[in-house]
């Protein structure tokens, strides 16, 4: 049996040099990079039907195994998306969301075990309350905060990081009994990456000197080691959080177990993507 593997993300630079390596390293790999914006629900829908369509040509099953939830940005402003979304809202947990909810038939339809993998952070532990009405979920909050003051780049970031845990914990709920799809969240802690790109070079650069004094800074190889873990680990191990690599799982923080606030976060992410869905209509039929 041939398996086949996909890729997508932002830049088509680096997708190609992506599928080059792998390709070095595994010269029988079958894949195939997709270009995705996930500050788009436009990009999003023509992804999942340029995936469905890649799949038919390949003449594979048509199901998905493995989803790896990892785009993540740090912006330091308030930026609203083409669909009225503040972008980092958007591409950290409202646009996972809503393409976990596309793809879920193709995992549902695995003939093996699938699996759903959320890549959150640590800094979920920073909030001790969480607003997830359909207004905080566009920003709004965040973004009147940036009217006379700084954006709050720190919290919109945390905020958006217990949203995917606990909608880690909830997709878990809501599918793993009733189906063979496990889901995972996967904290790397601190990983030398380019997500402070956006800030000061300076203070990006004193940070990770810091970081790397204290010892708590990993390099990227060492860092995906939690992402290995969720996505390598038993069936029984859904609804998790695997930590830091080595196989180790911990306890998120006591706000992210919250089943009532869950449901409500489910069930507003529901209506956002419901509302971007007949908009998108409304923009074809126009």
């Amino acid at each position: 049996m041939q398996f086949y593997s996909f890729s997508a993300g932002r830049s088509t630079q680096l997708l190609h040099e992506t599928v080059e390596e792998i390709q070095k390293q595994q010269p029988d790999a079958h894949l195939e990079a997709f270009q995705l914006n996930l500050a788009s629900y436009r990009s999003i829908k023509r992804f999942g039907a340029s995936l469905k369509q890649w799949i038919q040509q390949t003449r594979s099953e048509p199901a998905i195994q493995l989803l790896i939830n990892s785009a993540g940005i740090l912006a330091k402003s308030h930026r609203v998306t083409e669909d009225g979304l503040d972008e980092m809202i958007q591409t950290n947990y409202v646009s996972p969301f809503i393409l976990t909810n596309i793809l879920l038939p193709l995992l549902k339809n695995s003939s093996v075990p699938s699996r759903v993998v959320n890549v959150t952070s640590f800094t979920h532990r920073c909030v001790s309350g969480i607003d997830v009405s359909e207004d905080a979920l566009r920003g709004m909050k965040f973004g009147r905060c940036s009217g006379g003051e700084n954006y709050p780049l720190a919290c919109a970031y945390e905020y958006t990081k217990l949203c995917l845990l606990m909608f880690s914990y909830e997709l878990h709920r809501h599918i793993h009994m009733s189906s063979a799809v496990s889901v995972i969240a996967a904290d790397p802690g601190i990983v030398e990456t380019k997500i402070m790109r956006e800030l000061p070079q300076c203070l990006s650069c004193f940070a990770f000197l810091a970081l790397r004094f204290l010892k708590l800074l990993q390099d990227p190889d060492t860092g995906v080691g939690s992402i290995l873990d969720a996505a390598l680990a038993p069936p029984e191990e859904s609804g998790k959080c695997f930590f830091g690599g080595k196989g180790r799982t911990i306890r998120s923080s006591q706000l992210s177990y919250d089943t009532e606030v869950a449901k409500k976060l489910w069930a507003e992410s529901t209506a956002v993507f419901k509302e971007l869905q007949l908009r998108e209509c409304d923009f074809r039929n126009s």
